[in-house]
């Protein structure tokens, strides 16, 4: 582990008051079967989009077979993000480490498959392991008794699959449903039903360019999706870079859809008109992907509950990161705002998580790993940085629990859009790479529509949330090299690999 600097050694000694975790998981009862771990996930599915949190989508658009899984067991309001772009949180996922620490800073990087992950720990437990669908992670994936992944992001239609090796096969049909038949074959044919497994099912959709399963279509042709509050926010009283993001809906989504997939430009008189012309196409096309993924968890859930497995496999659904879906008239992800920031996370273990539990404390897709290991009665070693969520969804909250959180994203360093930052349950203080702040006080501006950086009332605030920040830089053992803006000047060699995107090379 590497030691922190000088920069935050006065930060550290607070900071290892919060590094201690249990090494082993808790006992579970005598003779019991250690439980099957089923971790479904998709990739930009913002939280919004799942009918059992709640939004204003809700009104129009079900995720029953999602809900079903937070009814019959846990829905967690604050799942954040440690880095919000794909392979990073991946990569955060597998080995319950920060990303300057695995190595997945930015998507494109060559992930080390030779460093400690869950799966192969797993393995060494006495578990059955294995990945299928969206890898997106260079190199061939390890810890896994059986892949068989994507090529790259992957298509929609008549998708290429790499199975056990990195040799292109091509599948005929849409990807959601291709996915889930491989994933339920394996089941059925090549899991050992003498081991317990942990089998990773990962979707492309709801990835742009947001192509629906042809079964689907016409499912909204006349519906008018419900807007975001925020859908016309103009990115004032913020940072300049939040005004001049180029994830606007429009006109740079308007014209990439014009570009890709027919989108009318015509007719558009103003930039509100735009929006939310756009919005319609835009949410419609997401929300039909987000209805194939529903609809293939619920396959999943019957072929469990048919062969009698439902009862002792633990079922998670959650996505890679968030996902802006009109608010503050954006798409994609990145930022450190809310959107961005949160992924849905429902958990079903009726054995140990009571129907209906909802848990709104901070939890980290850093806690996976850990909460996986410990599910199986695995250790759990000391250098992964986050924690088990098992007493959490048990009801039992530990008394050191998480209050704060730390962000950190670096693409885009060259452009000042970089960033990271520290968020509580109450505030958020973000820092760009650019030298702009933005902070939000999240109980009177729960939608951060207005920075209180150089707000006098809020200097005491700011100062708690700077000295709050620097000691989780120090806990996740942060030098200045490791912050963004300055990782991409420290590794130069590893930017100029990554600018070839052969995923796969």
């Amino acid at each position: 582990m590497k030691t922190p600097s000088l920069f935050f050694a006065g930060a550290a000694a607070g900071a290892l008051l919060f590094n201690a975790q249990p090494c082993l998981g808790a006992a579970p009862a005598a003779k019991q079967k250690r439980p099957n771990i089923l971790f479904i996930m998709s990739d930009d599915h913002g939280l919004n989009a799942v009918s059992a949190y709640g939004s204003h989508l809700a009104k129009v658009f079900k995720t029953p077979n999602i809900d079903r899984i937070a009814t019959e067991g846990a829905r967690l309001q604050n799942c954040l993000v440690t880095n919000s772009i794909c392979s990073p949180s991946r990569a955060v996922i597998l080995t319950g480490r920060y990303s300057h620490l695995n190595g997945q800073t930015i998507n494109y990087i060559r992930f080390d498959g030779s460093q400690q992950t869950a799966p192969k720990l797993l393995q060494k437990a006495g578990y059955q392991t294995a990945i299928v669908g969206k890898w997106h992670l260079r190199g061939e994936p390890t810890g896994f008794d059986y892949w068989n992944i994507l090529v790259s992001q992957g298509r929609y239609f008549d998708p290429d699959f790499m199975e056990m090796e990195l040799v292109p096969q091509n599948h005929k049909g849409y990807a959601t449903n291709i996915t889930t038949d491989i994933a339920l074959e394996w089941l059925d044919k090549k899991w050992d039903k003498e081991k317990p497994f942990f089998l990773m099912t990962h979707h492309k959709a709801p990835h742009g360019d947001w192509q629906m399963d042809p079964a689907d279509e016409g499912m909204f042709d006349d519906v008018e999706i419900p807007e975001p509050p925020t859908l016309h926010d103009d990115g004032k009283n913020r940072s300049k870079l939040v005004e001049r993001r180029k994830n606007m809906l429009y006109p740079n989504l308007a014209k990439l859809m014009a570009k890709r997939r027919g989108f009318d430009m015509s007719g558009i008189e103003s930039w509100e008109d735009g929006v939310s012309k756009i919005y319609q196409f835009y949410m419609k096309n997401y929300l039909g992907c987000v209805h194939s993924v529903d609809r293939n968890i619920g396959r999943m859930l019957d072929y469990l509950e048919k062969k009698g497995l439902l009862e002792n496999t633990i079922v998670i659904y959650t996505s890679d990161n968030g996902m802006f879906l009109g608010e503050h008239s954006w798409y994609d992800k990145r930022m450190m705002f809310e959107e961005s920031l949160q992924i849905p996370f429902v958990i079903r273990y009726p054995r140990e998580i009571k129907p209906g539990t909802v848990l709104d404390e901070i939890c980290l897709n850093l806690d996976f790993a850990e909460t996986f290991l410990d599910y199986a009665d695995a250790p759990i070693p000391a250098d992964m940085q986050g924690k088990s969520m098992r007493a959490l969804l048990r009801g039992e909250k530990p008394a050191d629990w998480r209050t704060s959180m730390l962000y950190a994203y670096y693409e885009g360093a060259d452009k000042g859009s970089a960033q990271y930052g520290v968020r509580t349950q109450t505030h958020k203080l973000i820092r760009y790479t650019n030298g702009q702040h933005d902070m939000f006080d999240l109980t009177k501006d729960p939608r951060e529509m207005k920075s209180v950086f150089t707000d006098p009332a809020y200097a005491d605030t700011r100062k708690a949330l700077e000295t709050e920040l620097t000691r989780l830089l120090a806990q996740y053992d942060f030098t200045e090299n490791d912050l963004p803006g300055n990782w991409d000047k420290a590794h130069p060699e590893v930017l100029q690999d990554a600018k070839d995107k052969s995923a796969y090379k």
